[in-house]
């Protein structure tokens, strides 16, 4: 029984791995377009200008 839930665990391991990976690559997607993109300039040229008063 032990090595069946030494299995178990791996398993859960890997489905976690291909799920954290699969949250990466659409994260990526969704801050790599360009409306994001240019969302995050705009952003930070704001913040940059209220700060250079």
């Amino acid at each position: 029984m032990a090595n069946r839930e030494r299995g178990m665990s791996t398993a859960e391991y890997a489905v976690g791995t291909i799920a954290a990976c699969a949250f990466a690559a659409l994260l990526f997607k969704v801050v790599s377009s360009p409306e994001v993109q240019e969302m995050l300039t705009s952003l930070i040229d704001r913040a940059l200008k209220t700060t250079g008063k």
